[in-house]
């Protein structure tokens, strides 16, 4: 006997009633996130592998052959860019390796934002493409776009949130309806054949139970970039100083420009430093140090290979340095008068205050960098172990519907059971609203039509 086909024989009436209840909404949290989960999977594996990828890709703009002859100086490497691409620098990437090319980005009249690649011991330039952002290249850019849905603009980019917290609703009753009731198979072994319906459940509860904690991280670990819920945290870690503390920003001038704002972003910032303050360059102090003695300040200062420089738009600009690479604790930003040279922000993961640091490190996880090829190998595992549910799902819903109606589990007669629901709702809202007031619209639902569900 499967623990879907859980009889009254067997449990308490209460039991009975609250794993019919539990169940009904682990099926309406499938319904709603099912589609949006397997495209996240399916993207997220490809976002797990972008350094891979893109060399693959952009070997031509990316690589170069290493030779003994010196590197040109960041300015002539800028301006050979310019000559094949006319218009204003406003990024500027040193090699990270002897076989890297040197990044420009350039802003053209007549092409827009473009990343520019050149060899920075020939200064030959090696291409170009649409400028990227932090996703370095168009490709990853596009990837990263369909799975945040930003793609499709700002209403479906908030579905996101809502996605993610069902997700988390999806985990935590699927182990309760998982979880052994006297049953010998189905809980870590799959019984009888593919074309067997029992085989298909079996297959959903087991990669479930394996895979549930890494699914449940995912989603829980991609919440602080979600639009709302993100937001509110990132706003209450700035005020309370956990984050970056405060007196990071002090004692600087600042611009009411912010880290993250169109028109003023950087070209890659951390979660903790999207609502920052940008600080700004003393005008009046001189002339500009320039591009080749930011650099050499960058370098003297220990910042991590493979970061990038967006530089000064106007007499008030800084050099700005940031650099976030596979291991969180080297992440660094660093941002430079650019008329003294003098550092007026540097900070890394040191810094951070305790939510700044686990939303860093669990983004870094999520991202499969933390801790190289296991970390991306045991992300992907959690990606397909979602398709692969998502499938055994379909398929076991397909099998088990009667014709002419959707399938949903028996509404549960014990209305004590809906109204117990109903606060672990409530609860569910404060935490996230945007998801709360989901759950309450499909309690409503629930409440007011179930015989249209059952």
């Amino acid at each position: 006997m499967s623990v879907a086909e859980l009889s009254r024989d067997t449990a308490a009436p209460s039991t009975y009633a609250l794993y019919r209840a539990v169940w009904r909404w682990h099926f309406y949290a499938g319904l709603l996130v099912l589609p949006f989960l397997i495209s996240l999977a399916v993207t997220g594996s490809l976002y797990l592998f972008k350094d891979e990828i893109n060399a693959l890709v952009y070997a031509k703009e990316l690589t170069v052959t290493p030779s003994d002859a010196p590197y040109l100086s960041p300015t002539e490497i800028v301006k050979r860019a310019q000559i094949v691409v006319p218009g204003t620098a406003f990024r500027y990437a040193p090699p990270e390796a002897a076989d890297r090319s040197a990044e420009v980005g350039i802003a053209s009249e007549s092409e827009g934002r473009l990343s520019v690649f050149v060899n920075p011991q020939t200064g030959q330039v090696l291409g170009r493409f649409a400028d990227s952002g932090s996703s370095r290249t168009p490709l990853m850019q596009f990837v990263k776009k369909i799975h945040s849905l930003e793609w499709f603009g700002w209403l479906p980019n908030r579905i996101i949130e809502i996605v993610a917290g069902w997700t988390l609703v999806l985990v935590i009753t699927g182990f309760y309806l998982w979880w052994p009731r006297g049953q010998t198979g189905g809980v870590m072994s799959i019984r009888q054949k593919p074309r067997q319906r029992i085989f298909w459940r079996d297959l959903h509860a087991v990669t479930g139970a394996v895979a549930g904690a890494l699914i449940f991280f995912l989603a829980i670990t991609g919440l602080p970039w979600s639009g709302f819920w993100g937001a509110k945290l990132n706003s209450f870690a700035d005020q309370y100083g956990l984050g970056y503390p405060t007196q990071f920003f002090s004692e600087v001038p600042k611009s009411d420009a912010h880290s993250a704002h169109m028109g003023h972003a950087m070209t890659q910032t951390s979660w903790s430093l999207e609502n920052a303050p940008m600080p700004q360059s003393s005008a009046g102090m001189g002339e500009p140090i320039g591009l080749d003695k930011a650099v050499s300040i960058f370098d003297r200062l220990g910042i991590s290979k493979g970061y990038v420089i967006d530089l000064p738009q106007d007499g008030e600009g800084v050099y700005s340095a940031s650099v976030f690479p596979d291991q969180v604790a080297n992440e660094r930003v660093i941002h430079l008068d650019q008329y003294s040279g003098k550092p007026l922000f540097d900070g890394g993961f040191s810094e951070l205050g305790p939510i700044g640091k686990a939303v860093e490190f669990g983004v870094s996880v999520h991202q499969g960098q933390e801790f190289g090829l296991i970390n991306q190998l045991v992300m992907l595992v959690a990606c397909l172990a979602i398709i692969a549910m998502a499938a055994s799902a379909l398929v076991m819903w397909w099998k088990r519907r009667p014709e002419g109606s959707l399938g949903a589990p028996r509404y549960p007669q014990d209305l004590r059971i809906p109204r117990t629901i109903l606060v672990i709702a409530c609860a569910v809202g404060i935490v996230f609203p945007l998801v709360g007031l989901t759950l309450l619209l499909a309690l409503a639902a629930d409440f007011l039509a179930p015989k249209l569900f059952a």
